[in-house]
């Protein structure tokens, strides 16, 4: 027999006073009084728990509001775009002018069968994120592979730049080579402007490193422009990570297309795409703002390094020994050249031109050291300070 049933049996039963059994049970005395009124009314059940659950609830939301969320998130998933709650609630508030807390949004999703919770995913709070502070401080390009409708395999060149995520080329070719890389880098810096720095892989297409020295269109390019080289470490892809993230965004976006017959038709997707991306679509990463809105919020960044015209000078690629030296041979005899072993390992750029020498740092565009040749001398010592 439970307390309920007890309470009330002193009640009924025995006879005791509300008040005597109320302080004899330690409950109130408006307990006891619910607990013989229910008991006369409904008998034992009266006397099982019942549900706390208001009987209205005014926050709660309204089902048509449910609805619009569920529409709105089956059109992004059908259309291909993200379809998180943040998004979701960017869409609502164009529509309706209001729109629940991105956590209702998410319950109402988990509810629907629409997201699974993933618990053992790391916490955002572990990764380490780097952004750049002002537009144009870096572009990141990068290629991936796409199959048309034949079969065919091409290749898709994208280009974001890293504050605003602002999509500046995305362009399908067959093939990329080195010039195609550098045309279509040049033809983006008319519409948007040089930026500071340029973040690539180690592709044969981007850096003369992976072919033992040489340079490609697009080093020369930058090194005429003061414009400053960053490469990602090899085999470590999260460097280059904005750009491998819209690359997943765009393919998935293109699967819920017809499939492309020709690069013409690819083409004019991806055109599709990118004006949507930087126009339309809110980044979660920029607080809801699309890549556009956050590219002309604040002052472009410029180059920087030192401007390298390089037409009448003869260049080579090469690394510092490890006891700070390089070597460079003229007129039929090498030379070593002391830089300093602080700078043993850095692959720089020498650049000559008679006897005038320049040893730039390839991944900083800093001046190592110039000097002028002295023939007569195997070993060119550093310079006294």
């Amino acid at each position: 027999m439970g307390m309920p049933e007890l309470i009330v049996q002193a009640v009924l039963v025995e006879g005791r006073a509300k008040s005597a059994v109320a302080a004899d049970y330690r409950v109130s005395r408006r307990w006891v009084i619910t607990l013989v009124q229910r008991y006369l009314t409904d008998g034992d059940a009266g006397l099982q728990p019942r549900s706390r659950r208001p009987h209205t609830s005014p926050q709660q939301t309204p089902v048509e509001i449910e609805e619009q969320i569920v529409a709105i998130r089956k059109e992004l998933d059908r259309d291909g775009h993200d379809a998180g709650a943040e998004t979701i609630a960017f869409h609502l508030q164009q529509r309706r002018g209001a729109t629940p807390s991105v956590s209702t949004i998410w319950r109402i999703l988990k509810d629907r069968g629409f997201v699974t919770p993933q618990p053992h995913k790391r916490p955002k709070s572990s990764y380490c994120r780097f952004a750049a502070d002002q537009p144009n401080e870096m572009w990141a390009m990068d290629t991936t592979h796409w199959t048309l409708a034949d079969g065919t395999d091409v290749e898709i060149l994208n280009c974001l730049d890293d504050h605003s995520r602002l999509c500046l080329i995305s362009t399908a070719l067959p093939v990329f080579t080195a010039p195609d890389v550098d045309r279509l880098f040049r033809a983006g810096t008319v519409g948007y402007g040089d930026p500071a720095a340029v973040l690539t892989d180690n592709g044969a297409i981007f850096t003369g490193l992976a072919r033992g020295g040489g340079r490609v269109m697009l080093e020369k390019t930058l090194q005429a422009r003061g414009i400053r080289p960053v490469r990602t470490r090899p085999y470590h892809p999260q460097t280059n990570g904005k750009v491998e993230r819209f690359h997943q965004t765009l393919k998935k976006w293109l699967r819920t297309r017809p499939p492309a017959a020709t690069l013409p038709e690819l083409q004019a997707q991806l055109d599709t795409f990118r004006d949507y991306y930087n126009t339309v679509r809110p980044h979660r990463a920029l607080r809801r703002r699309t890549p556009t809105q956050a590219y002309t919020a604040r002052p472009k960044a410029t180059p920087t390094g030192a401007i390298i015209d390089t037409a009448h000078w003869r260049t080579r690629q090469d690394k510092i020994d490890t006891n700070g030296t390089v070597t460079l041979r003229h007129n039929s005899r090498l030379h070593h050249i002391g830089v300093g072993r602080a700078h043993a390992g850095t692959n720089i750029l020498i650049l000559a031109k008679d006897l005038n020498v320049r040893i730039i740092a390839r991944d900083t565009g800093e001046l190592l050291r110039e000097l002028v040749l002295n023939q007569d001398r195997d070993y060119q010592p550093q310079p006294e300070t």
